[in-house]
């Protein structure tokens, strides 16, 4: 039986890389022993938060290029299905990256790694 693959939220890749020791056990363990996605959406979050200080990613696009080399996870763009996934969400979390990766977690059928007790709320796998 194969595993089922893991979408990682952006703080999530961000500590996998720069401080595995805020990953939680299981969330380290998942990254260890299952398939990993990486959503555009994670790279556009961190592109924006970095523009504006509020992360101190300087060069977000080389960052990028080393995570995905680095994580080994398939890259995951933005599809029609995600947005539909989306338009059907409750209001629950008001992030919209969070609510994208949300809804691409439900479209795909991942769980979705993170430490965001909000996402709990909704119908989507969650590990943490």
């Amino acid at each position: 039986m194969v595993a089922e693959a893991c979408l990682l939220d952006t703080s999530t890749i961000i500590w996998a890389l720069a401080s595995p020791d805020r990953l939680s056990a299981t969330a380290r363990k998942a990254i260890g022993s299952r398939p990993l996605v990486l959503s555009v959406v994670a790279y556009w979050e961190i592109v924006i938060k970095s523009r504006k200080g509020l992360i101190d990613i300087p060069d977000p696009v080389n960052w990028w290029t080393r995570a995905t080399d680095s994580l080994g996870g398939t890259v995951l763009a933005i599809r029609a299905k995600h947005i539909s996934a989306l338009s059907a969400l409750p209001d629950t979390h008001k992030d919209p990256f969070d609510r994208m990766l949300i809804a691409q977690a439900a479209a795909e059928g991942l769980t979705l790694i993170t430490s965001d007790t909000q996402i709990r709320r909704y119908s989507v796998k969650v590990a943490w």
